[in-house]
């Protein structure tokens, strides 16, 4: 029995409830009231493009504890009216939501928001509209739109067509999106070997997308997606509180940093209270946590009711009852390894020092067993440069890639597999426990022979067993690696510095024997837009466009290429678990 099943008795129900917004158009709700309901009380909603009945228990939950809640589809989407345009019209309509919901008799006044993914960006782009009755919002796993979604780095993915398949119409496409592992690996895989360009992918998978071309066609950051996300003025003029909340597996957790970080920054004056809570989840986990997930396991005490922190959230911030106890800092993370829960004054405070581990080599480490090596010893920086050759040609490994879980952390057969085809070094094992938290940095000394290709940098933890799991990883599209805002092409087959420092937050306690492993690879992948090397226009180039790229990685004293790692501090309180 589900935990709402107890919950019911003690909510009323309303349907198609019609919100007027400002341009004429009618959006549908759900209300969910506490019954009984003697007096207005603060309100919630959620606006949603995935139809607001899936939200039901969560609806129960916050209006049996007395928050009345609606759930709301977005404009086309549902039974709301208007056409859906991806990310562009939620800020205007959640302002104008927020005015009506505080003006029915069931609500006092006082409004907030609940959500993610989609429902996250939803709250911050409201309240980027300042509406004059939102008391609070709580985004988690917000995107950034041309931060992580729809592409990162500037790198599109293949899952643009199936979420828009999810999205499609204004009926649930939920039973085609989750079935990935038996439909849409075999897609993106008999796409891939097809060679054909990129742009074609919506209408081999399904259909031509106006959407999907749109956003092709604005192939870096830039004006474009400015315009979806808040100005630097709107963050500052955000004077609620805040609470987001991410994973460190989290795909959208470089949105939800970024958002975080640019309010943070307006808000130089710190009058309003935000709140960051980063634990050991996926992308799902942000809202049901569970022990396994992306191939890993981690310990019970990860395991909190998040139903419960963001009720105690609205009541502290809705209501003025006491601060959640969980929230004792104003950054509470997870340490994996350790599996206990830590608070810190700010992102920066987690990291106490930064070790520099440098890149060395005495033959070619194009194999996880002939590999080169991390030292802290900058007297190893000799040798090379190493290289491989990257061939957009080469479809060797499609076939296995489709069969690996393209969420798994834990999984390396593509890792052993791709032998020759990319750079490997290890660190020696660990001498004692090496607690990393923060961001890894990476800086890289590389040549290229063509115009352009697409690098990653991935770093692994390697236990004793010899079992690993992925800690974090960046990629570069070389004709990026001065500004994602502007393309320069390379010219020279000189080395030129590429900095890797967009890896995403992990807080992780390697155990002594342990080792570190980075790989230098191309982005050759079934799940990944090709880059053909050519300079051209990414999404245009087919096959017969490919032509072979040597990288070369240097790592002499003149270029000393080196991984970066943060170092936690090991005296943090810990925090009690809601």
């Amino acid at each position: 029995m589900k935990e709402t099943d107890g919950l019911r008795a003690r909510v009323a129900l309303e349907w198609d409830l019609r919100i007027a917004l400002r341009d004429g158009v009618h959006l549908n709700a759900t209300l969910y009231r506490p019954k009984p309901m003697s007096s207005a009380a603060p309100a919630i909603f959620t606006l949603t493009p995935y139809i607001g009945q899936r939200y039901h228990d969560e609806a129960v939950y916050f209006a049996a504890n007395g928050f009345p809640f609606l759930t709301i589809d977005t404009r086309g989407r549902g039974n709301s009216e208007g056409v859906f345009e991806p990310f562009i019209r939620e800020g205007q309509d959640g302002a104008d939501i927020v005015e009506w919901v505080a003006s029915q008799r069931w609500c006092d006044g006082k409004v907030a928001m609940w959500g993610g993914s989609y429902g996250g960006y939803c709250q911050w782009v409201t309240a980027a509209q300042h509406p004059t009755h939102l008391a609070t919002i709580a985004p988690f796993a917000s995107p950034y739109i041309g931060v992580d979604f729809p592409m990162r780095n500037n790198v599109f993915t293949p899952y643009l067509v199936q979420w828009l398949t999810l999205v499609h119409g204004r009926a649930s496409q939920e039973t085609i999106f989750w079935n990935h592992e038996e439909f849409w690996s075999a897609q993106f895989r008999d796409f891939f070997l097809s060679g054909a360009p990129f742009e074609q992918l919506d209408t081999v998978l399904g259909g031509p997308s106006p959407i999907f071309q749109e956003w092709l066609a604005a192939a870096e950051q830039g004006a474009h997606w400015d315009r979806y996300n808040p100005t630097e003025e709107q963050y500052a003029n955000i004077d609620i509180p805040v609470l987001t909340i991410t994973g460190a597996y989290d795909g959208d957790q470089p949105g939800a940093l970024f958002h975080y970080r640019r309010h943070l920054g307006a808000r130089s004056n710190g009058r309003a209270p935000h709140h960051l809570v980063i634990g050991p989840w996926d992308h799902a986990g942000t809202r049901t946590p569970g022990l396994k997930f992306c191939g890993i396991e981690v310990g019970p005490a990860s395991l909190i009711d998040l139903r419960r922190l963001h009720l105690e959230w609205y009541d502290w911030t809705l209501r003025g009852g006491p601060r959640p106890p969980f929230l004792e800092g104003p950054v509470v993370y997870y340490t994996m390894g350790r599996e206990h829960w830590r608070h810190a004054q700010n992102l920066e405070a987690i990291t106490a020092r930064t070790d520099c581990w440098f890149l060395g080599s005495t033959g070619n480490p194009t194999d996880v067993f002939h590999s080169g090596t991390l030292s802290l010893d900058p007297l190893t920086v000799t040798g090379g440069p190493d290289h491989f050759v990257y061939d957009p040609g080469d479809v060797s490994l499609a076939s296995l890639e489709s069969t690996v879980d393209p969420e798994s952390r834990a999984d390396q057969r593509m890792v052993l597999a791709a032998v020759g085809k990319h750079l490997i070094y290890h660190s020696p094992p660990c001498g004692s426990e090496l607690q990393i938290s923060g961001f890894l940095r990476c800086v890289a000394w590389i040549s290229l022979d063509r115009p352009d290709t697409d690098l990653r940098v991935s770093i692994y933890e390697v236990k004793i067993d010899g079992s690993s799991v992925l800690l974090s990883a960046d990629w570069i599209r070389a004709r990026y690696r001065e500004s994602l805002r502007n393309a320069v092409l390379v010219t020279s087959t000189q080395p030129r510095r590429y900095d890797f420092n967009r890896f995403t937050f992990i807080s992780r306690a390697v155990p002594q024997g342990s080792r570190l492993r980075l790989v230098i690879s191309p982005i050759n992948s079934i799940y990944s837009q090709k880059n053909h090397n050519t300079g051209c226009v990414v999404s245009e180039e087919s096959m017969s466009d490919a032509r072979a790229v040597t990288v070369r990685l240097f790592h002499d004293p003149e270029h000393p290429s080196a991984l970066y790692v943060p170092i936690g501090e090991h005296g943090e309180a810990t925090c009690a678990t809601p």
